[in-house]
């Protein structure tokens, strides 16, 4: 229960940093370079202890994944930065695609900590078949809150784009798991209470996020 106070105060604060960002401009900026370097020291030293060898394989490795994850989170920063500062129609599917991430960790923890169950994967044992049913249900509920935003659009069409982004952050929590246990090590750091280092909290969001700016296109 300690450990599930940390986190949902973490999550809090930064839910209170997605506001600030979605203000003030230069906070978001800020924010996104120092988050996207954090996350990208904190998967990078995970990659060096998969691939610590010093032979020629591993070597090539070591660079192909620094080089990829270095471009890819500089790519979403800058599609992020460049959506909110235009204020174009993606900016309410981009914060919504992050609430959605944010809400299936809140909503697997919960369901997790308190029905148990079958475990969902050897990849990570704490994952339970339950948490993960906690975290459709949960995505879910932004729907009503959101009721408004989603009046002109197919229902089906928004439970698939909810229910999706779940999933796919549900997925990257998974990735980041894996290779996590690859790395034998229990988090990225320990830069946030309760949550590990940055990745550990945003291994959802990253991939949740384009898919759900991506599929808002298709869809809407």
């Amino acid at each position: 229960m300690i450990e599930l106070k940390k986190r949902i105060i973490t999550s809090i604060f930064l839910i209170i940093l997605l506001y600030l960002m979605y203000i003030y401009n230069y906070i978001l900026i800020i924010s996104l370079i120092v988050i996207s370097l954090i996350v990208w020291i904190e998967f990078f030293g995970i990659i060096l202890k998969i691939f610590y060898k010093n032979d020629l394989k591993n070597k090539i490795y070591r660079h192909f994944f620094k080089g990829l994850s270095l471009i890819y989170l500089s790519l979403l920063s800058f599609l992020i930065i460049f959506i909110f500062i235009n204020q174009n129609d993606f900016k309410f599917f981009a914060i919504y695609s992050f609430l959605v991430a944010i809400a299936s960790d809140i909503g697997g923890i919960l369901f997790g900590k308190f029905f148990k169950g079958r475990k969902l994967t050897k990849i990570s044992p704490k994952k339970t078949i339950s948490g993960s049913i906690g975290s459709f249900v949960f995505s879910m509920l932004l729907i009503f809150i959101f009721s408004k935003n989603f009046e002109n659009y197919s229902f089906m069409k928004v439970i698939f784009f909810t229910v999706s982004i779940s999933l796919i952050s549900q997925i990257g929590d998974l990735f980041i798991s894996y290779l996590k246990r690859k790395a034998k090590v229990k988090d990225t750091s320990n830069t946030l209470p309760g949550h590990g280092g940055f990745l550990d909290r945003v291994d959802g969001i990253i991939f949740a996020l384009p898919y759900g700016i991506y599929m808002s296109k298709i869809l809407f």
